[in-house]
């Protein structure tokens, strides 16, 4: 993998890395959304949600159409949420390890 790649896989994965964008995105999965709709969901300004779903937009995960002056949200990339998929497959594991480790079971690594 070309250094290139591995810095536009980082970007991707740091716009991941929040859980509001998270749940931005869980929310887009739905369906398309008006950013006024997004808005009671979280705890914050109108203008620091905007800079998170910019996040998003920026590395091609969500894209946005206006109309008038409301503002549309939608997944550019639906496949995104196989990595949700992916994660929730790590989590369950590493809990799976942990139980089996704290009963005193022997943990065999893959």
């Amino acid at each position: 993998m070309s250094p290139e790649e591995l810095k536009a896989r980082a970007r991707v994965m740091k716009a991941l890395a929040s859980p509001v964008r998270l749940k931005i995105v869980d929310e887009l999965s739905r369906g398309e959304r008006c950013i006024c709709e997004l808005q009671p969901l979280f705890p914050m300004n109108k203008s620091t949600l905007c800079r998170h779903v910019a996040e998003l937009r920026n590395v091609g995960i969500v894209c946005e159409r206006r109309d008038g002056v409301r503002c549309f949200l939608r997944l550019l990339t639906p496949c995104v949420l196989s990595m949700f998929d992916c994660a929730m497959g790590v989590i369950r594991a590493e809990a799976k390890r942990q139980t089996d480790a704290a009963r005193g079971r022997q943990v065999i690594e893959p």
